[in-house]
């Protein structure tokens, strides 16, 4: 019998890592804003940047992008920047570097220690070599996602809290539903945003970060942040990853159940 643990993830201790042999994970992605320097569109600029890092990820993709912003008048496009793209050889590993923004992205997460230490390692190369005086925001973000669900019960694998109408008695007549919740952690500015639910082959809401597949899935995607206007520090980051990843870990575990470990090769 499987014993619910009872306990309030936004505060409660960090449980102890359950490493997942074919976990779900397709996706994690940790990133900092600043202020934007205008310099970063220049090559040379960028190029000592490259260098730093350019042993792990040798692979450069420059590309143009464009953003929306909202006014009186409705979504008005910006104008395009360059946004630098380093990846490694294997193509599991992406840091994306912009006016505005950098960011580390893995389709291959192995362990937190691995994770945390590649950024480490990004945010001391973007100390040196850009130099950002201030930062805006930064966030740590986690996307699992369920795939073959004919043959997965997904309110065997979560929560009744999480899987919600999946599990009614006509959920096999379902075909989309998107559930997002924002919570403000106790103690301090830190905010977790939680998303979960079906999404339809072909399908995603937000093309960013999760990949249309030609199957239904369904996602449970977390994102915790800090949003506020500060002076960069590499060790203060660092040490608010470790912060972030532990409470999102946390949030995990409360959302998952014993069954969904034991499936994705968890060993209790």
């Amino acid at each position: 019998m499987e014993i619910v643990v009872s306990y309030n993830p936004l505060t409660a201790q960090p449980p102890q890592e359950v490493p997942l042999k074919e976990a779900p994970l397709v996706r994690a992605i940790a990133q900092v804003r600043f202020p934007p320097i205008l310099s970063i569109e220049q090559r040379p600029f960028v190029a000592s940047f490259q260098e730093g890092i350019r042993e792990q990820y040798p692979i450069l993709q420059p590309e143009q992008t464009q953003g929306l912003v909202f006014s009186p008048q409705g979504l008005i496009q910006t104008a395009p920047q360059t946004t630098w793209r380093f990846i490694d050889t294997e193509n599991n590993w992406r840091v994306s570097l912009a006016p505005d923004f950098m960011a580390l992205e893995t389709k291959a997460y192995s362990s937190r220690s691995d994770f945390l230490a590649r950024l480490e390692n990004l945010l001391t190369a973007l100390n040196e070599h850009i130099k950002p005086k201030t930062i805006e925001r930064f966030g740590i973000r986690y996307i699992d996602r369920l795939v073959d669900l004919a043959s997965l019960d997904v309110s065997k694998l979560v929560r009744p809290e999480i899987s919600g109408i999946v599990a009614a008695s006509f959920g096999e007549n379902l075909k989309q539903t998107i559930n997002e919740s924002l919570f403000d952690v106790p103690g301090g500015e830190d905010r977790i945003i939680a998303r979960w639910g079906l999404v339809p082959a072909n399908s995603t809401f937000d093309p960013d970060a999760i990949e249309p597949i030609p199957e239904p899935s369904w996602i449970l995607d977390l994102d915790m942040s800090l949003s506020k206007q500060r002076d960069f520090s590499v060790a203060i980051l660092v040490s608010e990853a470790q912060r972030f990843t532990e409470r999102i870990y946390t949030f995990f575990r409360w959302a998952v159940t014993e069954e969904f470990l034991r499936h994705f090769g968890g060993e209790l």
